[in-house]
């Protein structure tokens, strides 16, 4: 019949068209409208410098506060960074002035002894966590002479004391095991309690005065040295 399409026996004409020709050739392409063939992002990135890395881990990392040598090359080690390329750029920082281990120790000598009122013991114990070598961290802690440490202690005591409820003995005890916890030796923990004790009331003066500041500064001692030995 004039303007209809011939049937045919499998059904109505479906012959292919051209557009449907074309598509079978054309390359596929992204979503982005680009041929994945020649798509820039689909090439794989050339791999990095491993000394670049390195260096963008220390500067991150220095970013946050300073760090000694031992601390970056932790840090470079988690990150997979060869022993050997560590090493040259944690001596090139070193060459410039970057890792600087005696400027750092001093730096947090100053400030944990000012911001929490940490001792000589406590400080080195912190600088020895930190890889300081010994003669350096010696160095640092000279800064910070008995005199001041004493006046230290006696400041925290002080500023325990108007918070601290209970009776004199309990008190004593107390405050003597939080500068002991600050790495205060016990004859300067001790006089400072006492000290502070005697100036706070009659009760507690009296209680201060039958303290043998000396003797159990001694008895305290002897029992660091024996808890020392047997670790």
């Amino acid at each position: 019949m004039a303007g209809r399409r011939a049937r045919t026996g499998r059904g109505w004409d479906a012959s292919p068209t051209r557009a449907s020709d074309d598509n079978s050739t054309r390359p596929r392409r992204g979503r982005r409208g680009r041929s994945e063939e020649t798509d820039p992002e689909a090439t794989p990135a050339a791999p990095r410098d491993e000394a670049e890395v390195a260096r963008e881990i220390c500067l991150r990392q220095l970013a946050v506060r300073p760090r000694t040598r031992v601390e970056l090359a932790g840090a470079l080690a988690k990150r997979g960074i060869s022993e050997e390329v560590s090493a040259q750029v944690l001596d090139r920082y070193d060459e410039v002035g970057i890792i600087d281990d005696a400027a750092f120790a001093r730096a947090w000598v100053s400030s944990r002894h000012a911001g929490r009122g940490l001792a000589r013991r406590a400080l080195a114990n912190e600088l020895r966590q930190r890889g300081v070598d010994g003669d350096v961290a010696s160095e640092a802690l000279g800064e910070l002479d008995e005199e001041t440490e004493a006046e230290t202690a006696r400041a925290l005591v002080d500023r325990k004391l108007r918070t601290v409820r209970g009776e004199p003995d309990a008190v004593f005890r107390r405050l003597v095991g939080m500068l002991a916890r600050k790495g205060y030796p016990p004859g300067v923990a001790i006089r400072a309690v006492k000290d502070a004790l005697a100036a706070q009331s009659a009760e507690a003066a009296e209680f201060a005065e039958q303290i043998d500041a000396d003797a159990l500064a001694d008895a305290e001692n002897e029992l660091d040295r024996d808890n020392r030995g047997l670790g």
